[in-house]
């Protein structure tokens, strides 16, 4: 439990250290997108590839497509239950619902979960993290047009321009790193580029962890809680970090499927929601106050049931840390 606890403890320190500077001025709204696209289009990339490119276990063909099939799945399956913990919870129909289920079914498949299977498993896993978010990101965006936007005029937008959404730098790099691990690229390309992109790439999870936590500082404004949102938070703790990380356990436990995707599968189970969905909330006419909340208190909540969920992951499906 002690290693968990060390791997956890700096990922939550980043994001308060983000909290912090957003809250004293030195961290501006204005430099955000700046930063987000340095990351999005220049860091991330860069860890990717080397994450993937001469990593061993992505020679194996099942974790190239199953890992994707997973993640798909899991989100999916995510929305399915949150849709009925909505009815159970009486979460009045339209906008309300679909932000609900939208934002309690996705978990934090990146910033968060990145940094864990690095220090808890190592490379290799890292290297099939990327392969499984390929499959989030399809019912990540899929769930935005579907779900969130219902038949507004902005989903009809969304779902018209989905494609160009999901095809972003981080998963162009996905695919073309592992085309060059498949070509055993890492034997007769230069070193030095290697240890550029391993340069560029450690930046990335520290940016993105500090960008996460100035965020959280922004969604605090106008935020006021009411015994109707509590009830939903509540609703959404208990599905998103009390019920839906079993089906990730039950799938590490007897999917016949490689060690590293266990691995992942034991981390993403104890993901708390992920935190783009509020800004999608408001963009496709969500509740974003609601969404706000979800985030939030699932994040704080998280800060104690990670370690739990991954001691008892790893003991449940026989997996061992690095």
């Amino acid at each position: 439990m002690s290693l968990l606890l060390a791997a956890v403890a700096p990922v939550f320190l980043i994001i308060a250290i983000g909290f912090l500077i957003r809250r004293n001025g030195l961290l501006s709204a204005q430099a955000d997108s700046s930063l987000l696209r340095i990351c999005v289009n220049v860091l991330f990339p860069c860890l990717i590839v080397s994450a993937i490119v001469g990593n061993d276990a992505l020679h194996q063909a099942t974790n190239v497509w199953l890992p994707p099939l997973t993640g798909l799945f899991m989100v999916g399956t995510g929305y399915l239950v949150c849709w009925g913990g909505a009815r159970l919870l009486r979460i009045p129909h339209g906008r309300e619902t679909r932000t609900f289920v939208y934002v309690a079914g996705l978990y934090n498949y990146s910033y968060t979960a990145i940094p864990l299977v690095e220090k808890i498993f190592g490379p290799k896993a890292l290297g099939v993290l990327f392969t499984h978010n390929l499959g989030v990101e399809i019912a990540f965006w899929l769930g935005a047009s579907l779900i969130l936007a219902g038949h507004s005029e902005a989903g009809e937008a969304a779902r018209k321009g989905i494609w160009r959404r999901i095809v972003s730098m981080p998963v162009i790099a996905i695919v073309i790193s592992l085309v060059l691990n498949f070509a055993h690229a890492a034997d007769f390309l230069p070193a030095w580029l290697f240890a550029a992109a391993r340069m560029i790439g450690a930046a990335a999870i520290p940016m993105a962890l500090l960008l996460t936590g100035a965020t959280l500082d922004d969604f605090l404004e106008g935020v006021r809680p009411s015994r109707a949102g509590a009830a939903m938070l509540t609703g959404a703790c208990l599905l998103r970090l009390g019920v839906l990380p079993l089906g990730f356990l039950v799938l590490a436990r007897w999917l016949p499927c490689s060690t590293e995707l266990k691995q992942v599968l034991i981390v993403q189970a104890a993901m708390p929601c992920a935190m783009l969905p509020v800004v999608l909330s408001k963009h496709y006419g969500g509740d974003a106050g609601m969404a706000v909340q979800i985030v939030m208190g699932t994040t704080v909540v998280s800060i104690l049931t990670i370690p739990c969920w991954i001691r008892f992951g790893m003991l449940f499906a026989g997996i061992h840390p690095l």
